[in-house]
């Protein structure tokens, strides 16, 4: 797909110097690039709808980079301007946001987040030469541009290591929703727990269900007398099933996958539901020695928002992208993988960062976390492979 450079237009000049200059709707989608001066980048996630919080938030630590960019004067004195793609974090939704993104003539995407959405929709920006820094965690995914997110097969290792060697579980029962994401993640850690005589078992729910009580999946994944309970979910319908597991009274450990950890879990759950469960994660923007510039210059950027989990990885996403720039033309897409793929010790925000040829991180941050008193994520258990 060729591409035309976006040529500076004086009226099409937004100021650098804030956080409107990222363009959050202002980017003229599906016009003549010739007419503008800037470097169109998509941002697509779930940024409407129950997991719009998540969504929100890794908007605005694009948003966040790319002021910084901006501000240390662009692509050679050229911004960079921002598309917002929503997906829903739905998959039937995937083809359209891609359309978006591809209309718009947008040299890179910063997501999709959820793995349902990005293997319908990362072929589709692949083929039309769109770089893709995703953010998705199935493995099915690898070779679609790169990413600094965890990967399902670097997560299983960690939850695994948590149940067999401290929860000790003789039964585990699992509420698992539809997901690619969510079944991925049930299936590694069933191979990895039966093999040691665990008995498993497993509770489907839909995703993206308008469902208010999830009483009566708790009470049949709960007939086996479980160990625990794994929650093979996105934050929305993990916290109405922490909160019905927690009513129960029964004394399961709750174990929340990975993609339950946001503030929105704790926010819908309520604090003692939240310490009920354990979770697999990364550390919280401010446990993160190298995020504290992120986390001061995000709170002053956004009044009265606090960062949360996942805006930190899409603002080294859009860091990384930049700084392939510095040896390859934004708009060369084969030049511009390339050399995101020789990212080696980048600084970023949530660690150094390396890239490998696969478009992977082989060095992730995922722990286990537990949730505070004041309703916080904390790390409570580090997989020694992964640090």
């Amino acid at each position: 797909m060729s591409r035309r450079p976006f040529i500076l237009g004086a009226a099409a000049v937004i100021a650098a110097g804030t956080i409107a200059s990222t363009a959050v709707g202002g980017y003229a989608v599906g016009g003549d690039p010739s007419t503008y001066g800037t470097i169109g980048i998509a941002v697509e996630g779930p940024l409407t709808g129950s997991q719009a919080s998540n969504g929100q938030d890794m908007l605005r630590g694009v948003q966040l980079a790319v002021k910084q960019y901006n501000a240390k004067g662009g692509f050679n004195g050229r911004n960079v301007q921002i598309v917002q793609v929503d997906d829903q974090g739905n998959a039937s939704m995937a083809e359209s946001a891609a359309a978006k993104a591809i209309k718009a003539k947008v040299v890179a995407v910063i997501g999709p987040y959820n793995s349902s959405v990005g293997l319908v929709n990362l072929p589709i920006y692949t083929k039309a030469k769109i770089v893709p820094v995703q953010m998705t965690s199935t493995d099915d995914t690898t070779g679609y541009g790169v990413t600094v997110q965890p990967k399902n097969s670097q997560i299983s290792p960690v939850e695994s290591s948590y149940m067999l060697d401290v929860i000790k579980p003789a039964k585990v029962s699992m509420i698992v929703t539809d997901s690619a994401y969510t079944t991925g993640m049930a299936a590694r850690l069933r191979e990895a727990l039966e093999p040691k005589g665990v008995l498993v078992s497993q509770v489907t729910v839909k995703e993206n269900l308008t469902q208010a009580d999830y009483t009566a999946a708790v009470q049949q994944a709960l007939t086996n007398n479980p160990t625990a309970v794994y929650l093979s979910t996105y934050f929305p319908e993990g916290a109405r099933l922490a909160t019905a597991l927690k009513a129960t009274g029964n004394p399961a450990k709750c174990f929340a996958g990975l993609a339950n950890q946001d503030p929105g879990f704790v926010t819908a759950a309520g604090i003692p539901a939240s310490q009920n469960c354990v979770f697999s994660g990364v550390p919280d923007p401010s446990q993160f020695p190298t995020a504290k510039g992120y986390v001061k210059a995000y709170t002053k950027a956004f009044p009265g928002k606090t960062p949360g989990t996942w805006g930190t990885f899409t603002y080294d996403s859009a860091n990384i992208l930049f700084a392939s720039w510095k040896k390859a033309d934004p708009f060369k897409y084969a030049k511009v993988l390339a050399q995101l793929k020789k990212t080696k010790d980048f600084k970023g925000a949530t660690g150094a960062i390396t890239i490998n040829k696969q478009g992977n991180r082989p060095n992730v941050p995922v722990s286990i976390l537990t949730v505070d008193a004041q309703g916080d994520f904390q790390v409570q258990y580090t997989n020694r492979a992964n640090k």
